[in-house]
């Protein structure tokens, strides 16, 4: 019987050298992004720079689709709680207004500035605040780190007041860390600082969900292992504690690319987070 151990963690959670080009990404991304926000900023049809905390980087942005949205979907970005901000993000929100969603996308505090306790906070002040500027269902994503903050927001100890709760009909994570504790034996670890009393009560695969949790999990294929092992967790264990969830491995699609398709109206990782 052959049995397998992680050995080293730091490579168990590196994604861009695994990932040819990847370091082509992030300006290919913010380039992307600043085209799609002056396109929607000629048209009238965004707010920027909304503020919802008192923290430096407290703001959100949103688009808005031609005519009444049909409700609205927040999207979180990733960078390990430690990197980006919404402006990289923008143009993933083609897919969803396509749809005729409103799109939100906050930035937050990073760590060491912050703990990720702290980050959940501020993000669930976030999707408060964009709460109340949008009406109808609302629906979370969030890629790699962002998937952990949009299912903390589902879990039983969620930073959001009950109304907004109410009104969440799904979340997706995408390619989510939805269990803190293996981050804690990486170098990663000298920048979050996570012990394990936070790995224990930030980490929403040792959480309850709120009832009626609607959870889609969705990762690149071509994953590092340790993405395809957090994302089936979470799928499998939320199930058992009474969430609707599935479980989705894209095929040919790596830890950054899989995100680029909520930039398609009609691709299936669209189609699945707007019903």
């Amino acid at each position: 019987m052959l049995m397998h151990q992680i050995s080293d963690w730091d490579d168990a959670y590196a994604n861009m050298p695994h990932i040819p080009g990847g370091e082509d990404y992030p300006s290919k991304w913010a380039a992307q992004a600043k085209r799609f926000r002056q396109e929607y900023r000629a048209a009238g049809r965004a707010e920027f720079d909304v503020e919802y905390g008192a923290g430096e980087r407290n703001t959100l942005d949103i688009f808005h689709p031609d005519g009444t949205p049909k409700g609205l979907i927040v999207f979180v970005h990733g960078g390990f709680w430690r990197a980006f901000d919404k402006s990289s993000w923008s143009h993933l929100a083609a897919g969803p207004l396509a749809h005729g969603y409103s799109v939100a996308l906050p930035s937050y505090t990073l760590c060491p500035d912050i703990r990720i306790a702290g980050i959940t906070d501020e993000v669930g002040e976030a999707v408060t605040a964009a709460a109340r500027k949008v009406d109808g269902a609302i629906r979370l994503a969030g890629h790699s780190a962002g998937g952990h903050l949009v299912t903390r927001m589902v879990c039983r100890n969620t930073p959001l007041p009950p109304d907004v709760v109410e009104r969440i009909r799904l979340t997706v994570s995408i390619s989510g860390v939805h269990d803190l504790r293996p981050l804690m034996r990486t170098e990663l670890n000298d920048t979050l600082n996570i012990d394990r009393m936070e790995a224990l009560t930030e980490s929403p695969a040792l959480l309850e969900p709120v009832g009626d949790t609607r959870l889609i999990c969705w990762v690149g294929g071509g994953e590092r292992a340790e993405f395809l092992r957090q994302n089936a967790l979470l799928a499998s264990i939320w199930k058992g504690l009474g969430a609707a969830t599935v479980g989705v491995e894209e095929p040919d699609r790596h830890h950054f690319n899989v995100v680029e398709g909520l930039q398609e109206a009609d691709h299936p990782l669209t189609c699945a987070l707007c019903g």
